[in-house]
């Protein structure tokens, strides 16, 4: 284990990962002209409930301004769009298309074959210690926030 220079920042190794695994998943989304924030975004919204756009940031990590940006792209080719949340009409959400949902399923055997080589890669069980430990980890600071 590195102790010294950015390999002792635990921000700089998850950085690092996350980068990598990107690197991966963006080649898996790229025959379907699919950025890796356009299939959060579209992965988010594929229980069909809708999302306002505050819910929808929070969701995919991204800030407002690069959201409506990414949802407006998916809006011009009719994969996601606008209309009254089902909660209270009087909202605006974003929905998942049918075209949207078309092109999700395509999409996720190259995303499943992602992970699978990852998994190969770095092994299953060490794949599910990492996530679990990550999402402990994300519970932790958020608790930690809330005092």
């Amino acid at each position: 284990m590195t102790t010294s220079g950015l390999g002792s920042s635990l921000a700089y190794l998850l950085s690092r990962a996350e980068r990598s695994v990107n690197r991966g998943l963006a080649a898996a989304l790229a025959g379907e002209d699919v950025t890796v924030e356009q299939w959060r975004i579209m992965r988010a919204l594929a229980d069909g409930r809708g999302e306002s756009m505050g819910e929808l940031a929070e969701a995919v990590l991204m800030p407002h301004p690069t959201l409506t940006k990414a949802v407006d792209r998916l809006i011009d080719r009719a994969l996601v769009y606008r209309g009254p949340s089902k909660g209270d009409r009087r909202r605006v959400a974003v929905f998942v298309s049918g075209r949207g949902a078309e092109l999700l399923g395509r999409v996720d055997g190259a995303v499943a074959e992602q992970q699978a080589l990852i998994a190969l890669a770095f092994g299953r069980e060490r794949i599910e210690r990492l996530m679990r430990d990550l999402e402990g980890l994300v519970e932790a600071l958020d608790a930690e926030r809330a005092f």
